[in-house]
């Protein structure tokens, strides 16, 4: 089961990554921008993850539980992922995705070049 800490593991290896909160939630940002937020109102310990639309799309179509989606996110790039049951290295993909989407340029071709 992977925790709040394991998302943060994963995403100190990339560029310009802080701890920090939105929404008074802990959270992920890089150059001020949020990418991952822990959900304090889900009782099942939900992360709000930044992505694409057709990606949030593809997760929600796969039927794999660790995905869903409230109303409130319709329409927006972001889907929520059940810690308790999504893939330790499927985590760490979307965790490294929603950085690239919000990451300068010169961040990106920092982890790039490394």
């Amino acid at each position: 089961m992977a925790t709040w800490e394991d998302v943060v593991a994963a995403a100190s290896t990339l560029p310009g990554v802080e701890v920090s909160t939105w929404y008074r939630t802990p959270a992920l940002k890089v150059a001020g921008k949020g990418f991952v937020r822990l959900r304090a109102d889900d009782a099942d310990g939900a992360l709000m993850v930044t992505c694409g639309l057709a990606e949030k799309e593809a997760l929600l179509a796969s039927g794999d539980p660790a995905f869903f989606t409230t109303p409130h996110y319709d329409g927006h790039g972001s889907v929520l992922v059940r810690l308790d049951l999504v893939d330790d290295a499927q985590l760490h993909e979307l965790v490294t995705e929603a950085w690239r989407l919000r990451a300068p340029a010169r961040s990106r071709e920092e982890r790039d070049d490394a």
